[in-house]
């Protein structure tokens, strides 16, 4: 089971890959049919003959070419295969997950590897639900399966580990409890990090700005859509985040005598805490400009990475469990 479950990460990444690369022609080719729309081709209806002689008839415009359709429909069959490949990708990443719990016997959140893999999961999961809400979202796929190649391949090449049995400090009911809810929430913030960072570079193209990386925005979603749903995320994400701390902090007190320590891990956390209560009360506020607003949910989540992989790597405490060397 164990081999089983690195071979399905490792057919994940590719079905990522895959979804990414179709992403990418559809985001290259998604407006060619908008180009020659805008200046059709004309031609000339053949004058009549009367008894007054030929009568001009007024220009009239012919459909789009036909080189602009067939690029239009690789587009969307680009757009379709990049779906279907993600959906492909979501299944085998899932299957990694089951197959590396079974065999560990226990939930698959036991170290770094284990943990990325399931926050990542969460995200392409709920991205999914997202786009099958709001489908005019498609382009946003392009960052989104980014994002994923990139976390599951360093999950894959740097953070792996052997299964091992769970420390036995993490032998607890709360075990499920408060890592459920924090991977939850992770997933979602990660997912809300695309539309920010997409909100950002949008409003800027949208504004004049037309240097790196404010290009890359073009065939966006409109920034006002990216600025909604990165709130809808970050708003449905915090409580739980709350919650995940909350219990954590209910789980310190029986397993090491106190609920809060200043540990690195809990620190961080904290910090997190703080940086999304900002960003949710500058949304709020009226005379808080989005994209202020929206740098602030953008730092959130850099906070999130340095407790993920920062405390991890970098400093020693009771929540070291990244099973790194």
């Amino acid at each position: 089971m164990s081999a089983l479950s690195d071979n399905l990460v490792t057919f994940a990444i590719l079905a990522y890959l895959v979804a990414m690369i179709c992403h990418a022609v559809e985001y290259a080719l998604g407006n060619t049919r908008a180009r020659a729309a805008a200046a059709p081709a004309r031609e000339l209806v053949g004058a009549g003959v009367g008894g007054g002689g030929g009568v001009p008839v007024s220009p009239a415009p012919v459909p789009p070419s036909a080189v602009a359709d067939r690029s239009a429909r690789r587009a969307r069959i680009g757009g379709l295969i990049a779906v279907g490949a993600t959906g492909l990708a979501a299944a085998l990443h899932l299957a990694a997950l089951v197959t590396r719990g079974i065999a560990a016997d226990r939930m698959p959140w036991g170290n770094m590897y284990e943990f990325v893999l399931t926050v990542t999961f969460i995200g392409v999961a709920a991205w999914l639900v997202v786009l099958w809400k709001r489908p005019s979202l498609r382009k946003l796929g392009l960052f989104l399966t980014l994002v994923m190649v990139l976390l599951v391949a360093t999950a894959e090449l740097v953070l792996y580990v052997p299964i091992v049995p769970l420390v036995p400090a993490l032998n607890s009911y709360w075990f499920v409890i408060h890592v459920s809810t924090i991977v939850f929430a992770s997933g979602i913030f990660l997912l809300g990090a695309v539309p920010a960072v997409g909100y950002l570079m949008r409003a800027g193209y949208e504004q004049g700005k037309r240097s790196f990386p404010y290009t890359l925005a073009k065939r966006l979603p409109g920034a006002a859509s990216l600025e909604r749903l990165t709130f809808a995320l970050h708003a449905f994400a915090f409580p739980i985040f709350t919650f995940a701390v909350i219990a954590g902090a209910i789980w310190a007190e029986a397993a090491w005598g106190r609920p809060w320590g200043w540990d690195p891990k809990e620190t961080w956390a904290f910090i997190s805490w703080v940086v999304y209560a900002g960003y949710l009360h500058a949304r709020a506020t009226p005379s808080v400009k989005r994209n202020v607003a929206t740098w602030l949910a953008v730092l959130g989540f850099l906070t999130m990475l340095m407790n993920l992989f920062g405390v991890n790597i970098f400093f020693t405490g009771l929540h070291s469990y990244g099973g790194l060397d």
